[in-house]
Order: structure tokens, then sequence, then C-alpha cells
């Protein structure tokens, strides 16, 4: 089980890492907005969660004599996720601190443009502005943004481990 794991969990890991990085230099320098590149990332973790599938479909046929339990095949799914969410983590990190360290401004500005492009009225505007605000205290910490990058791909690879593992389940 554990070759599956790292095995499965370094493709992961590669392609979110790589395709993660793409997309923020390829958005960067073609200019695409914050909508589009949210699309994109999340296409990629999805992407790079598709090796949830195939390392839980490995261990059942390859390694386990045809069969796995729901049990057993949200825990290979988890671990194959983590090695995914720490490439994330880490190029989200590396890409805030280093390649981009005013991405949260960019994005605080970005935001702000849209809420007073928004038909909202002097206080609902108001209102939005002040919980944006909020919001973004926290953003403007690397650590906090690859943290809750990091999260995001556990929870989507939860969802794809426990729907891999209802596919796949055999006794």
């Amino acid at each position: 089980m554990k070759n599956t794991i790292v095995k499965y969990g370094v493709y992961a890991f590669i392609t979110a890492s790589v395709l993660f990085l793409a997309g923020f230099l390829i958005g960067k320098q073609i200019d695409l907005d914050f909508s589009t590149m949210a699309v994109f990332g999340y296409a990629t973790m999805v992407i790079s969660l598709i090796f949830v599938y195939f390392g839980i479909k490995h261990f059942r046929d390859h390694i386990n004599e045809g069969k796995v339990s729901l049990g057993k095949a949200l825990i290979i799914g988890l671990l194959i996720s983590l090695f995914s969410a720490i490439g994330f983590a880490i190029v989200d990190y590396i890409y805030t601190t280093s390649i981009n360290p005013d991405f949260a401004v960019e994005y605080k500005d970005n935001a702000m443009t849209q809420l007073t492009e928004a038909n909202l009225t002097a206080k609902e505007l108001k209102i939005k502005v002040d919980e944006l605000k909020a919001s973004m205290g926290m953003m403007e910490s690397s650590s906090f943004m690859a943290f809750i990058m990091f999260g995001t791909v556990m929870i989507i690879g939860f969802i794809i481990s426990l729907i891999s593992g209802l596919i796949l389940q055999r006794k």
C-alpha cells in the first residue's frame, strides 16, 4: 500500500506543482482575470487529484487481489491527496513570497474594483468593503494563503476519494 501511495502521490504532487505554477505564470503573462484564474486553479486541483482514483484502482487490482473496502480506499485517497495538497501549498507560498509578493494587494484591488462596479447602494457598498477589508487581513500572509490552499485541496481530495472508493470498492 505504501508504494502505491508514494507512487501516485508523487504523480499528484508533480502535476499539482507544475500546472499550478504554469497557471500563475501564464495567467500573469497574458493578464487573465482572477475569475478565470480561479477556474484554472480548481481544474488543476481536480486534474492532480485524478491520481487518487488511479492509485486506489492500482491498489485494488494489482496489490490487494481485486478487493478494496471503502475505508481502505478513503485512506489511500486521502494520503495521495496529501501529496497534491502539499504541492499546491508549496507553489502558492513560493509564488506569493518570491514570484509575485504583491498578489494579495492585486487581489484586494481587483475585488474592490468589482465591488464599486456592482449595483449596490452606498450602505451596501460600505458593508461589503468592510467585509472585504476584514477578510483580507489574513490573506496578506503567504503562510495563511498556503494553508488555505492546502485545506481546499484536501477537502476536494476527500470528495474525490469518497467517490472513487464508492466506485472501486469490492469485497
